[in-house]
This record gives structure tokens, sequence and C-alpha cells, in this order.
């Protein structure tokens, strides 16, 4: 396969990542609650540090993506290495859902004037976690039997 592609697939996987990071170091410091707090403050708020722990899926994710990518690159496009990092992909999406739900849970029962910006936040994220769960699943099974008609070949 052609590297160029492969390639400016991983630098998009790595914008993406560099973007997230920088989101999550920045938007506490903006947050409402958080705008005057000291540092200690600011990262003591339970539902940043649980966005901080549901993240770590996140980036898993986007580390699998880019390894993925890179067999690929390596004509090694349908080998098992592929089907785990599916496999971990949708592992990982189904983790941030879980994470979502329970945030959004956490945001109807705590009193607020203004919930519809976290949980329309939230659908958005639960919604872009099932497309890639979906994806990674539907990935996994054309590889898996890519592997399967390559060694019934061999």
């Amino acid at each position: 396969m052609k590297k160029g592609p492969t390639i400016f697939l991983q630098a998009v996987i790595m914008l993406i990542g560099i973007g997230a990071l920088a989101f999550l170091v920045w938007e506490p410091r903006v947050e409402g609650v958080n705008a005057n707090a000291t540092n200690f403050e600011m990262y003591s708020d339970p539902f940043i540090l649980f966005a901080y722990i549901g993240s770590i899926a996140f980036f898993t994710a986007l580390y699998q993506a880019f390894t993925a990518l890179r067999y690929i690159r390596e004509g090694k496009a349908f080998s098992q290495q592929v089907v785990n990092a599916m496999r971990t992909i949708r592992r990982c999406a189904f983790v941030i859902i879980g994470f979502v739900a329970v945030g959004e849970v956490f945001i109807m029962l705590n009193t607020s004037d203004d919930r519809a910006g976290g949980v329309a936040i939230g659908l958005l994220v639960a919604f872009g976690s099932i497309i890639a769960a979906s994806t990674a699943a539907v990935l996994e099974g054309i590889v898996r039997d890519g592997i399967s008609a390559k060694s019934g070949k061999d």
C-alpha cells in the first residue's frame, strides 16, 4: 500500500490527540465554576477528574488507530495485530459511552439551570462513540475474514 495516505491519517490522528489534550488542559481554566479557582481547586473538581479519567479510553483508542495504520503501511493489513487494535478501539468506545452515561446522570441529578448544553455535548460524544464502535466492529470483521481467506489460500 502507498505510504502517503496512511501517513496523512496518522498525522490527522496526532492532530486530534494534540487538540484534545490542549482542550483538556485549557477548558477548566475558563469554565464558569472554576474561572477564578486556583490550580488545586480547579483540578479537585470531581467532574473534571471524571472527564480526565474518561479521556484515557479516548487516547487509548487514538493510539490503537495510529498503531493499526502503522501495520497497514507495513503491508500487514490482514493480521491479528490489526484485529486486536480494532477490538481495543471498540472496547474503548464502549467505555467512553459508559462514562458519558454516568456523566449525564451526574448532570441531571445536579441542581443547575443550564443542563441542556451538557446533555447535548454528552449526546454528541456518545453518538460519535457509537459510530466509532460500529466502524471498528465492521473493520474487525473484515480483517478477520481476510485473515481466514488468506490462510485458506496458503
